[in-house]
């Protein structure tokens, strides 16, 4: 059960460490969520995008992404809807006068929950992701290492393993760099403006995507 030669986890490991090290909304979100309010929201956004994630990898899992993988109505919904989320987020940031980066010195319970289910979300309606688990995981199942399904639940799994190595450390680090910011009383304005305008790219760019 589970058994697999050294250069099949070389080849694994590495190819996940560049899955997460790669720019898009899941990086994007955490690392603004963390500009603007600090290492708490950061956080929060990084557990989010992890349990959208998971559900990617537990949909693979069952056999749920191939249907948007061969539907192009499903697939098309989703794609709309991931980037009609990701559209939204950035026009409220575009719409705000740089009180949301400046203000949550002491963020609450409710504000936390918040980023996280909308890190969740960005994760989630994102169908290049489902895609993407879907044709990568079973690259790696090997005849005679256990039930295919178990397979692909350990190695999605270790994706988002790799994620808790990689971006905690990111975290902190702007984390930082927020707070530094923070003292500069131009800045909150300019950081709204400018992950509000990454967002709106990031969902335009999803929405003229091809399967």
């Amino acid at each position: 059960m589970f058994e697999y030669t050294l250069l099949h986890w070389m080849t694994f490991l590495s190819v996940a460490v560049l899955l997460n090290l790669s720019p898009g909304p899941d990086i994007a979100y955490i690392l603004g969520q963390t500009l603007r309010s600090g290492r708490r929201q950061g956080f929060a956004a990084m557990f989010g995008i992890w349990t959208g994630a998971a559900l990617h990898v537990v949909m693979a899992a069952v056999g749920l992404s191939a249907i948007l993988a061969t539907s192009a109505l499903a697939f098309s919904i989703v794609k709309w809807v991931g980037a009609a989320y990701l559209i939204w987020l950035g026009i409220k940031m575009l719409l705000s006068q740089g009180d949301q980066f400046v203000a949550a010195e002491k963020p609450g319970n409710k504000n936390l929950s918040a980023v996280y289910w909308q890190g969740m979300l960005v994760s989630a309606l994102n169908p290049k992701v489902a895609i993407f688990f879907l044709a990568f995981l079973p690259q790696f199942i090997v005849e005679g290492a256990g039930p295919a399904e178990a397979q692909l639940l350990l190695h999605g799994s270790l994706i988002i393993a790799v994620a808790a190595v990689i971006e905690p450390p990111l975290v902190l680090a702007g984390a930082k760099l927020g707070a530094y910011l923070k003292r500069k009383p131009h800045v909150g304005l300019w950081m709204d403006r400018s992950l509000g305008a990454l967002f709106v790219a990031l969902g335009a760019r999803l929405a003229a995507s091809a399967r």
